[in-house]
């Protein structure tokens, strides 16, 4: 890398990719100043779930253990039917260390907070502003030129939108003033005590209940699978109501979203008291990713349905790759730096954005729909057929088998 582009990185957003790209840069000899609106580094009330392409890469940043200490690793991944319970489709993920021994890294339930806190303590500050929301980003004579809404403002040479899906910096380098798409789904979702979830069947799995119109994803975080983190996925409104992500709803519309269904799928939602409904929003496909000094990260550049669970896990590669290619010894300029990337991360995260899109309507299907048992074979081929998810590793794709 030329020695006029590390000189000032700026990274917009302190969350999981912000975090995680800023320390993969340090453990390359580069520093960089993250930029985070919020006044204080804290994610509440949601989980995520890391997988082997996202585990292999934090444990080459040193955080492994750290993750172990207030991870679960799922015993199963279970497809159910919405109304019996009954198993579709399973396959070992801790048993026997099935998925460690296919995929080379763990996979772990974690409170995203948690996440976080780790990711955070191993930056120790350095470089970590907060209160600063980005509300303008122009490019003076190939000084990138950031004002923030504290008055701030801050010049560098390379500015990494890792600002999530309404993302400041995915304006600038469109120049278009769209934000994210509605999908037309959206969820309800909380964390509950495993112990306040008697009829819940093999609460140590990551399971999908998977019924007409709607879907519901748990799988249990903690240091001992104390909690259950669920995501209650629905069709519709046909339109979101507000510029938001969220909007108010009456505690009881959670609950009668999933009349009918399995005792187990009614008492999880009834213990928490809804306030919120989720819109499920993703962005749309760009043709570049990046702009002058600017390029795109994470959800900014293609927030996607959380049907795989990869939003995280990709926002992980996304900086590994970013990281590998800054760092690289290189008399490539900038611009040729920043295409490598969005050549290297944009057609295997619009295949993942893709089927996420088409595994909705798989998980919400009627019991009598033709397609039911060409799905329910899909799911049984899963580690055959989305195993290049996991066995993904981000510094071998920039450098190659021996990387």
């Amino acid at each position: 890398m030329t020695e006029k582009t590390t000189q000032r990185i700026a990274i917009i957003g302190g969350g999981i990719g912000g975090l995680t790209l800023a320390l993969a840069l340090r453990a390359r000899g580069l520093n960089a100043q993250v930029y985070e609106q919020a006044t204080q580094l804290s994610e509440i009330g949601a989980a995520v779930a890391l997988s082997a392409n996202a585990t292999r890469e934090l444990a080459r940043l040193g955080l492994l253990d750290q993750l172990w200490l207030v991870s679960t690793e799922p015993s199963e991944l279970i497809y159910r039917n919405w109304r019996t319970g009954d198993r579709v489709v399973s396959h070992n993920v801790h048993h026997d260390s099935a998925y460690q021994q296919r995929f080379g890294a763990p996979y772990f339930g974690v409170h995203r907070g948690d996440l976080q806190r780790i990711l955070g303590a191993a930056l120790a500050g350095e470089g970590l502003h907060l209160g600063h929301r980005l509300i303008d980003i122009a490019d003076r004579n190939g000084t990138m030129a950031l004002t923030f809404a504290n008055g701030a403002e801050v010049e560098a040479d390379l500015v990494v939108g890792a600002d999530g899906v309404r993302s400041v910096v995915r304006r600038f380098v469109t120049e278009q003033p769209g934000g994210a798409t509605y999908s037309g789904t959206s969820a309800f979702r909380g964390i509950v005590p495993t112990r306040h979830l008697p009829t819940l069947p093999d609460p140590q799995a990551i399971q999908f209940w998977m019924g007409p119109n709607a879907h519901l994803l748990h799988y249990a975080i903690g240091a001992s699978g104390q909690d259950i983190n669920y995501f209650a996925v629905v069709e519709g409104p046909e339109q979101w109501p507000n510029s938001g992500s969220t909007c108010e709803i009456t505690p009881a519309e959670a609950l009668a979203a999933f009349a009918g269904w399995h005792p187990a799928v009614t008492e999880m939602i009834a213990a928490t008291e809804h306030r919120l409904r989720w819109g499920l929003f993703v962005a749309p496909y760009l043709l570049k990713w990046h702009r002058n000094g600017a390029v795109l990260l994470g959800d900014s550049a293609h927030a996607m349905l959380p049907h795989h669970g990869q939003g995280a896990n990709t926002t992980i590669e996304d900086a590994i790759v970013l990281a590998e290619l800054l760092a690289a010894p290189s008399d490539a300029g900038l611009e040729a730096l920043l295409q490598r990337y969005q050549e290297l991360r944009r057609a295997r995260t619009r295949k993942i954005q893709s089927s996420a899109w088409r595994t909705n309507a798989l998980l919400h299907l009627d019991d009598d729909d033709p397609t039911l048992a060409a799905r329910d074979l899909r799911l049984a081929a899963f580690p055959e057929r989305f195993g290049w998810i996991h066995d993904f590793d981000a510094v071998r794709s920039v450098n190659g088998p021996s990387g």
